[in-house]
């Protein structure tokens, strides 16, 4: 497995990224992956690798670039209760900034990069991310129909946009939301507009979750839920990229 740190060119500068790829000299599916709002740092990387271990290049860029490089805010190795709070003050202006315009301008500029990738091969490529990294992977699919063909959000705010975000969305679609976050009368009104957009999706409550579960480095971690996760994100990927 090769990880490696890139930058790539945008219309605003330059995003330091990660990639994670086999190194079997062979072109591999892309997969664009959005890290929640802590950033790049060791669990994502780890979260990199493991989907690369399947066949994936997998490029994870920080999209906080201009505020500087990775980490953009310094992290504890742990982020439990006591350091939570600091650090999301610190984050949410970044977090409210990152329009969608802006989102979709930096898209344009990571999904081309991607493509380009020696290792990468032709054809579609996918999009997954984890917190506001969620809702940045469901801005993704929609601006880019046809390139984005499958596209996955845990535990982000997926319906910050509203209805009109899905319209766009020709990608197939699962949404893993933490119990925490979304009650079931608020997961079939949300369930009710992916519908009415005519979007291919899965989209349920991972039982007994909270807010971030998928990350082994904070107190919102589920094993469980992280399990259940990868459970609902390799089918995806693998069958809408047509893997293997």
């Amino acid at each position: 497995m090769t990880v490696k740190t890139l930058h790539i060119p945008t219309e605003d500068g330059q995003a330091d990224a990660i990639a994670a790829f086999p190194d079997d000299g062979e072109r591999h599916p892309g997969v664009l992956m959005y890290a929640d709002a802590f950033g790049i740092r060791p669990v994502i990387r780890e979260m990199a690798r493991e989907l690369a271990g399947h066949g994936y290049y997998v490029l994870v860029p920080n999209f906080f670039y201009r505020e500087g490089p990775t980490p953009v805010v310094e992290l504890p190795e742990y982020i439990g209760e006591e350091a939570r709070p600091a650090l999301i003050g610190r984050l949410m202006p970044l977090i409210q900034a990152h329009t969608a315009e802006r989102t979709l301008r930096d898209a344009d500029a990571y999904l081309s990069f991607l493509t380009a990738r020696p290792e990468v091969a032709d054809g579609p490529v996918g999009v997954t991310g984890y917190c506001i990294g969620g809702l940045l992977a469901m801005r993704t699919a929609a601006g880019h129909p046809g390139r984005v063909t499958a596209a996955a959000a845990f535990h982000g705010p997926v319906g910050a946009d509203g209805p009109g975000l899905f319209e766009g969305l020709t990608a197939r679609v699962h949404l893993g939301h933490a119990a925490s976050d979304l009650t079931p009368e608020a997961l079939a009104e949300l369930n009710k507009e992916l519908d009415a957009a005519g979007v291919d999706h899965t989209s349920e409550i991972y039982p007994g979750t909270v807010h971030g579960f998928t990350m082994s480095d904070t107190d919102a971690y589920s094993a469980a839920g992280l399990k259940l996760h990868w459970d609902r994100l390799l089918p995806l990927l693998d069958g809408a990229l047509h893997h293997g």
